[in-house]
């Protein structure tokens, strides 16, 4: 798919479906803000509150962001998004939803050491990884890492391009003080989970089942905006 197909794809989706992930987005938001202000609570001013906060992230943020990438990569699939799935994070492959994260952020900060720009290659080379753990739950942390370092070669400037072309909506954001964001985040996501299906058939066979019910959910979408289209094309004839 191109570009404009993924942005396309991800409006449809996102039909109905705007202030469920912005309240999960929230919910998820909410869990930050408890680390943040049970650690500055329990650590005062002190070295604690880092720490606490390190290990809050690692043991609760991390798996809370797994949840939240499966609630996006749900509603690719079709599925109502539900402030649940949050906790499928915790309930599902926890030790490696843990390790996942700090495995990049461990290999993202080691690359940047060198410099910037292999820093932020290596974070793109991860992006895939969450998705991937998520739909192959049999692989470990590290598999997924290699995995999706796999995917990503030849897609990375793609992706690269593929968000910078959402400036002009981050830019509306800032214009509305954040009300734009409402829609905008759960947008840039959806394009995001959208193009993650669209490369994993490189490294994953396009017959598994996943793809094939990805494909049929985004069939639907496609012929009932179709179809709404076409009505409305109709009413305006009359």
């Amino acid at each position: 798919m191109t570009r404009a197909e993924l942005k396309e794809q991800a409006k449809a989706q996102l039909k109905g479906n705007v202030w469920k992930l912005f309240g999960i987005t929230v919910v998820y938001m909410l869990i930050s803000m408890v680390i943040s202000w049970v650690a500055s609570l329990v650590g005062g001013d002190g070295a604690l509150t880092g720490i606490i906060s390190l290990l809050g992230s690692i043991f609760v943020i991390y798996p809370a962001a797994m949840g939240l990438t499966k609630v996006y990569l749900n509603v690719t699939y079709g599925d109502e998004p539900s402030a649940a799935t949050l906790m499928d994070g915790f309930k599902v492959n926890y030790i490696n939803n843990v390790l996942l994260y700090v495995l990049i952020g461990v290999f993202t900060t080691l690359w940047s050491l060198l410099l910037v720009i292999p820093g932020i290659i290596a974070a793109y080379s991860y992006t895939m990884a969450p998705y991937i753990l998520l739909e192959h739950p049999e692989l470990s942390a590290k598999e997924a890492i290699s995995l999706s370092k796999q995917m990503m070669k030849g897609h990375k400037f793609e992706l690269f391009v593929l968000q910078l072309s959402f400036i002009l909506w981050a830019l509306l954001g800032v214009v509305t003080l954040g009300i734009a964001y409402i829609y905008v985040g759960p947008y840039i996501t959806l394009t995001t989970t959208d193009f993650y299906h669209n490369i994993k058939g490189s490294t994953f066979p396009e017959s598994s089942d996943s793809t094939s019910s990805y494909t049929e959910a985004a069939s639907d979408v496609i012929e009932q905006t179709a179809t709404a289209v076409e009505g409305q094309d109709f009413e305006v004839t009359e």
